[in-house]
């Protein structure tokens, strides 16, 4: 083999990262859906021969965290690597076998360079509706998984080649958008021809041998990076704790994500024991998705660019008890888990604030707003509108928080509402930030928005998994609390307003209907007496102070 200096290391993996990216502009450029299309709800990674993540593409956190998860889940308990064969294309979406919620499927391409595998490339795309109780399968109502909609076990799409193409038929029977579904899907798979094609042109110019090396290299640098971080942090113990609001079900019920963080050298532990038992409705994380939460809380808390792969993850251990609201068990529902996902996200990253003081800033809104309108069209045919929304980055030490900045756990991008209406029965008739929704502090939280729109169909349903309206994201140091969220919905024919919960299931919409949400602002950093006068009239100016 030949020898493996540092900068055929980085030439490879930029080499990794580009095949990563160009799978995931491949997405981009054919698919249908608004939440792939637009949104960008999907990731691509590739992982090493054996499954180990090492490089991937400028996308959802969520999902590159977890992908390791259920790629190990299926080599460990349903299909060994051995049994992975040129040709072969694996696919999972089911969270008790290492995925997220139903609507993620993943899929799994063993990559093979002269009858040796050097690599897998995978893809994680968010569907538009896979079925269940409710449009865009995110039912507040749902009990248990299988009113959630359609599941995958791991299994083989695809076998030496020949894809199973009964499995998919099955499949788009049981969505409500099978032809937007059916594009985003193919496109799903097609990327991964991309992303092998690539492979082998960088095995070809290296060779297996030095390529696995490299890959093998790329992963121990990013876990001493992570270890440098870490060993600068005081050993210690540090605990916070946030709360969801409730699981759309037990309205009263508020539920806590409790941390135990302990530093130890250079590496640390995450304990989220004392954390609220399981919750009824759809809130729940699998112990997969909240070490993906715990992990971009402790990346966000770093706040240093470590090149993310297996080898970051190799100093931080996760533990949480069995039968919580963050290591749920089946057949628990888990649809809206970003609920409580955030909530890690923010509530290590309050810890993180204990141990480093002044350098982790306050509370972001910490939510994916989502929620879907299914709409019944004239000719009796129906279409879903998926949408997902930001709000307010918390203020750090030394600045303002981000307004209207999606961040934190989903990363997503922004809906042209132009494109909405072009494609859907509604009407936008508000979009923009909301004055005075950051927490006020020295530093000022970022502001949330406000997206109101009506229904132009003769009739929907209407359902939501939104967050952060009765406990709000917290500020640091003396700074306030940024403003919660709210949804409401005002009638045509009576021009009457209703407040609504955060979950809401199976709401009757009608043409007219005016449907508005606003989302939560940042917290606020440090006490307002401390904030500069200019900044304070500058605030004034603009009208961003409360009123």
């Amino acid at each position: 083999m030949r020898t493996l200096d540092p900068i055929q290391v980085e030439i490879i993996r930029n080499a990794l990262v580009a095949a990563a990216e160009e799978m995931s502009v491949t997405i981009w450029r054919t698919s249908r859906s608004s939440v792939v299309r637009d949104i960008l709800d999907y990731s691509t990674c590739v992982f090493d021969a054996e499954g180990k993540p090492v490089a991937q593409s400028t996308a959802i956190p969520v999902h590159l965290n977890s992908m390791p998860s259920c790629l190990e889940e299926i080599l460990a308990n349903h299909i060994p690597i051995d049994d992975w064969h040129e040709g072969d294309i694996i696919i999972c979406n089911d969270p008790y076998a290492g995925g997220q919620h139903l609507s993620d499927i993943q899929t799994f391409k063993p990559v093979f360079l002269d009858g040796v595998r050097i690599a897998i490339a995978g893809i994680l795309v968010h569907h538009l509706d896979v079925g269940g109780g409710a449009a865009g399968s995110y039912d507040p109502s749902a009990t248990e998984i299988y009113q959630e909609g359609f599941r995958f076990p791991p299994l083989k799409l695809a076998e030496g080649g020949k894809r199973n193409e009964q499995v998919i038929k099955l499949f788009l029977r049981n969505t409500r958008e099978p032809a937007n579904v059916g594009g985003d899907f193919a496109s799903q798979l097609a990327a991964l021809e991309t992303g092998s094609a690539n492979l082998q042109r960088v095995g070809r110019r290296y060779g297996p041998e030095l390529l696995s090396a490299a890959m093998a290299r790329i992963q121990d640098q990013s876990e001493a990076a992570m270890r440098a971080m870490i060993v600068k942090i005081p050993d210690g113990t540090y605990r916070f704790e946030d709360f969801v609001d409730d699981d759309g079900i037990d309205r009263d019920i508020p539920l806590k994500v409790a941390v135990t963080l302990t530093v130890a050298g250079d590496g640390i532990t995450i304990d989220l024991a004392g954390s609220s038992p399981q919750a009824r409705g759809p809130v729940n994380c699998t112990l997969a998705m909240s070490h993906s939460g715990v992990m971009c809380g402790v990346m966000m808390a770093l706040g240093q660019e470590i090149p993310a792969n297996a080898g970051c993850y190799r100093p931080v251990t996760v533990t949480a008890p069995e039968g919580t609201v963050v290591n749920c068990l089946s057949p628990a529902p888990v649809a809206n888990r970003m609920a409580t996902g955030h909530r890690v996200v923010t509530t290590v990253m309050g810890a993180f604030h204990k141990a480093m003081p002044g350098s982790v800033p306050a509370a972001y809104y910490g939510v994916s707003y989502a929620y879907a309108l299914n709409c019944f069209l004239e000719d009796g045919t129906r279409r879903v509108y998926f949408d997902l929304e930001c709000g307010g980055w918390g203020a750090h030490p030394s600045e303002d928080g981000a307004s209207g900045f999606s961040c934190g756990l989903h990363n997503i991008a922004n809906a042209p509402v132009e494109m909405l209406e072009n494609d859907l029965p509604i009407r936008f008739e508000e979009y923009g930030l909301i004055p005075g929704s950051g927490g006020d502090g020295r530093t000022r939280g970022g502001l949330g928005l406000t997206r109101a729109f009506r229904l132009e169909a003769p009739a929907g349903v209407f359902a939501s998994n939104l967050e952060r309206f009765k406990f709000r994201p917290y500020g640091l140091e003396g700074g306030e609390p940024g403003r919660p969220g709210s949804l409401s919905i005002t009638r045509a024919t009576t021009g009457e307003t209703e407040e609504l919960p955060s979950k809401v299931a199976g709401l009757a919409v009608a043409k007219g209907d005016l449907i508005r949400l606003c989302t939560a602002g940042g917290g606020g950093y440090g006490p307002v007496s401390e904030r500069p006068e200019a900044a304070r009239a500058w605030d004034r100016t603009e009208g961003y102070v409360k009123p």
